[in-house]
């Protein structure tokens, strides 16, 4: 009787391990879109999937999303056109997303579980730590990364299926330091995030400011995943009368420390990092004039790509909010995978698909061209023209890089 009460007793346990499990599992942040969700293969039933790890919840869950919107809009605009084929076969996309939280371990966890459970070909993730960590295994694992980073170390490792989408962040750095020294001075404090991508860019901006006569007179970071309450961080810079202040990291955050910045009275400069949009910005702070004397990247709404028009029609009437360029450069690479699995005839083989992506920018449609992309460099990063702005007077003011 003893050992048939034991037996039930380690049954139910079981069974209480099993279903803690299962309820685990289905909180992964896990989201289909674009085809069947049941597809366990990127060629079972025509379907390709397409995976995604980035940050869905947490402070830059905003940001990953709109960068998911981009690859799933155009998931969906090519499903929705019949598909796409290659060598006489119909296939549609499936994209597989998951969060990561903006951790660089668990983009690792679930590209992992992407390739080994989705098959996926290409693996999108949108922050420097994650592709770095990625890089790590992705050769061996066979799948190409969508690096949705201006980070430039990304490709410079030699990583030969690494694509690199957005332009390089440090041709930003004479321009920012340029147009920030004329209008308002030589004293700087830097503030950026706490991320790898962060300590890059403040590690190439840094010393290229005191190399041009200016004067570094507060750095820290700021870890955007735990602070929330930026008041001692702003406070102890502005106790150092910097005439400019370096913020950036996802858009949200970095406009709460530049709205804290004025209600301390700064009234200097901003030089914000290009991860940070200064219209996604404004839906913080209200409007453009507390963020006077910003210099950053020009929104995607003020930009002339081709296909910027349309694209942001279809994405407001989708989303209800205007797109960024994560939105806009991850929608562009969408369609030059495609484009590329087209010219090396599989959808499965992500070492002849990364050897014709130059095939696939020149293929995309010229109204899906949200930017326009000449060729993809040897070192596997996209080659776009960037597009500089500034807030002067509460506008949005282009400025020209020389």
């Amino acid at each position: 009787m003893k050992k048939m009460k034991w037996f039930l007793t380690t049954i139910i346990m079981l069974v209480m391990v099993f279903s803690l499990a299962a309820c685990n599992s289905s909180k992964t942040g896990n989201t289909s879109s674009g085809g069947n969700n049941e597809t366990n293969g990127s060629g079972d039933g025509n379907i390709v999937n397409i995976g995604y790890s980035g940050p869905l919840s947490g402070p830059a869950a905003y940001y990953g999303e709109r960068t998911l919107n981009g690859v799933k809009m155009a998931a969906e605009e090519i499903n929705n056109n019949g598909g796409f084929e290659v060598n006489g076969k119909k296939y549609k996309l499936n994209v597989v997303a998951l969060d990561d939280k903006y951790l660089p371990n668990e983009t690792a966890s679930n590209a992992k579980r992407l390739v080994q459970e989705h098959h996926t070909p290409i693996v999108f993730t949108p922050h420097s730590g994650g592709v770095m960590a990625l890089q790590v295994f992705n050769e061996t694992d066979k799948f190409i990364i969508g690096a949705y980073t201006s980070e430039p170390k990304i490709t410079q490792t030699g990583n030969s299926l690494t694509v690199r989408i957005p332009p390089r962040y440090d041709s930003y750095v004479a321009p920012f330091t340029k147009y920030a020294m004329k209008r308002f001075g030589k004293k700087l404090a830097a503030l950026p995030t706490a991320s790898q991508y962060g300590k890059d860019w403040t590690e190439t901006l840094l010393p290229y400011w005191e190399k041009q006569g200016g004067k570094v007179v507060y750095k820290t970071s700021i870890d955007f995943s735990k602070d929330t309450d930026f008041f001692t961080i702003v406070t102890n810079a502005l106790k150092k009368k910097p005439d400019v202040l370096f913020i950036g990291g996802p858009s949200e955050p970095t406009a709460k420390v530049a709205k804290q910045a004025r209600e301390l009275g700064f009234k200097g400069g901003f030089i914000i990092m290009d991860q940070a949009k200064l219209d996604e910005m404004k839906k913080v702070t209200g409007s453009y004039d507390v963020l006077e004397g910003s210099i950053g990247v020009m929104p995607l709404v003020e930009s002339d790509g081709p296909g910027v028009p349309s694209f942001v029609k279809n994405y407001r009437a989708k989303f209800n909010e205007d797109p960024g360029s994560e939105a806009g450069f991850n929608y562009l690479a969408m369609y030059a995978f495609v484009e590329a699995m087209k010219a090396a005839g599989t959808v499965d083989d992500p070492v002849a698909i990364r050897k014709h992506m130059q095939e696939g920018l020149e293929h995309i449609p010229q109204d899906k061209q949200v930017y326009v992309v000449s060729k993809i460099g040897d070192d596997g990063g996209f080659e776009s023209q960037q597009s500089v702005a500034a807030i002067e007077n509460g506008k949005i003011v282009p400025i020209k890089l020389k």
